[in-house]
């Protein structure tokens, strides 16, 4: 009763008198759920609502029209956060390519260099493998983010079906279906670097094996320790 009391007031030209009125005498001794619900009143003053008249538009209507803003919305947030992914995932991929050509030119090396030379290519070879790193984990913090877009863009598209907006609802999904195929093209040559990845990085394991008195502590490590080299 209090909250519609407060609602009420705002409709008037004496809403905050009556506002501070009310709040001496009735908020006077109360615990902080008052106060917060003097809040919320004020807040319910903020939120337009439309008064229906004989000529204007139907509840429906009115829904259909807030749904497709919705979706607008959606698919404008799941396009940059797309756009955003497959640059993370093309640099992702460039950077393991970078990595399989130095393990291929480090394991032609092997047995032709001194132990200085080899140490000086392996620590080469880390920072590439620091560098892939660090934008894997940007992918994946991206995606992570493009996932929270695609749901909030199927809500909307489920809403927009729901409240008789077919348009809207079939712009959304076809939107939707697009970039998610861009982004699984995607993925596909980022998984394919990787398979080249493990290939270049046991090529390189095996050739060590018959070179070991020259190689760098850590080179030879057991290759179950690779993160590289372990599915997803």
């Amino acid at each position: 009763m209090f909250l519609l009391l407060n609602f009420a007031s705002c409709f008037s030209r004496r809403s905050l008198p009556v506002l501070a009125s009310v709040g001496q005498r009735g908020l006077a001794g109360r615990s902080g759920q008052w106060h917060r619900a003097v809040g919320l009143g004020v807040a319910l003053c903020a939120v337009p609502v439309v008064e229906q008249s004989s000529g204007s538009l139907s509840n429906d209507a009115l829904i259909r029209r807030a749904v497709s803003l919705v979706t607008d919305s959606t698919a404008t947030l799941l396009s940059q956060t797309t756009y955003a992914l497959i640059e993370a995932l093309t640099e992702y991929t460039k950077a393991i390519y970078t990595l399989v050509s130095l393990y291929k030119q480090y394991s032609n090396l092997l047995g032709k260099m001194n132990s200085d030379e080899v140490d000086a290519v392996w620590q080469v070879v880390i920072g590439a493998r620091v560098d892939m790193t660090t934008k894997q984990q940007e992918y994946l913090r991206l995606e992570s983010s493009w996932m929270t877009a695609l749901r909030l863009s199927e809500m909307a598209a489920e809403a927009a079906y729901q409240s008789g907006a077919d348009q809207a609802s079939v712009t959304a999904r076809s939107h939707i279906q697009v970039l998610k195929s861009q982004v699984q093209e995607v993925r596909l040559l980022s998984q394919k670097a990787e398979t080249k990845l493990a290939e270049a990085q046991t090529d390189e394991l095996i050739k060590a094996r018959g070179e070991d008195s020259s190689l760098p502590q850590g080179v030879l490590g057991n290759s179950d320790d690779d993160p590289y080299l372990r599915e997803d």
